[in-house]
């Protein structure tokens, strides 16, 4: 299967990293949002996030003005049917990305590769609403794109070895490393760094450590390079419980029962970086402890 165009539907973080490593790449881009704002402020980001590539001497200026002309931003979902390949990476709620796949299926080419940028729902099961499971799988990028080497693929149960060799070709073509998954909730990377964050979330929430000694023993005893509640509001405090409960409802196993601390921020608002208060508030100069 040859891929030379790649639709993207959804202009957050996830969606224009990959539209910036893709259209590094080679590949002409279109990317999809419902907001005309959205796609706008994705398109300032990753001119300044090339501009940033470009004083470090990563890419040259040419680079960054041909991967530019490469990306086309659009609110109509009928452009992204006519790529090669496309990756949905919308919000991660299911209901959301069922009615995604069922506005874009007809106007799919035949041949179009259709993959999801989930973090932990069933590749089978999003799969099972479009009319090619076996020209579905998941493409998991890890945030931030342009500076993560790993791309997690999943395979359906339907999906087809031609579409997993074509996924890893392009893995290869974007200079990152593939991870095989298993169709498993949360799949490799999240199966085990959701779960030691909700840990952190616990052992917060019994007042065993505060929100600073909690991030500096991680950081300085196991030498992580972010603690795991500062990693939480990067993440985003709503996808992290999101990806728990997947777990705990696809695995059913009270281990991965999320934390009511964290459930309790979620219902406030404070979902992290994004929202200017999460384990952290970002409201000042300095990210200031909440906890």
């Amino acid at each position: 299967m040859s891929v030379t165009s790649v639709g993207i539907i959804g202009a957050g973080q996830m969606g224009n990293g990959i539209a910036h490593v893709m259209a590094l790449a080679g590949y002409d881009v279109v990317l999809n949002d419902i907001s005309a704002e959205a796609l706008e402020a994705a398109i300032a980001r990753i001119d300044k996030n090339m501009a940033r590539q470009v004083s470090r001497d990563l890419i040259s200026a040419d680079d960054m003005q041909n991967a530019l002309r490469r990306i086309k931003s659009s609110q109509d979902v009928v452009e992204v049917g006519q790529t090669d390949l496309v990756i949905e990476a919308a919000t991660e709620n299911e209901e959301i990305k069922y009615k995604i796949f069922e506005g874009l299926v007809p106007h799919l080419k035949p041949d179009t590769i259709l993959t999801s940028n989930t973090s932990s729902i069933s590749i089978t099961r999003l799969a099972s609403r479009t009319d090619r499971p076996e020209k579905f799988m998941g493409f998991h990028f890890m945030n931030p794109v342009p500076l993560m080497k790993l791309v997690e693929l999943i395979r359906g149960i339907a999906t087809d070895d031609a579409t997993y060799q074509t996924c890893l070709g392009i893995v290869n073509a974007l200079d990152k490393t593939a991870a095989s998954a298993e169709d498993f909730p949360a799949f490799i990377v999240n199966r085990i760094l959701i779960p030691m964050i909700n840990e952190a979330c616990y052992t917060l929430y019994e007042g065993v450590g505060n929100v600073a000694s909690i991030d500096a023993a991680m950081k300085l005893g196991a030498n992580h390079p972010m603690g795991p509640l500062e990693l939480a509001d990067f993440i985003g405090l709503d996808t992290c419980l999101a990806i728990m409960n997947v777990l705990h409802d696809g695995l059913a196993d009270t281990k991965y029962r999320p934390c009511p601390l964290l459930t309790k921020y979620v219902e406030a608002g404070w979902l992290g970086r994004k929202s200017k208060r999460g384990f952290y508030d970002y409201r000042g100069e300095v990210p200031v402890p909440t906890r």
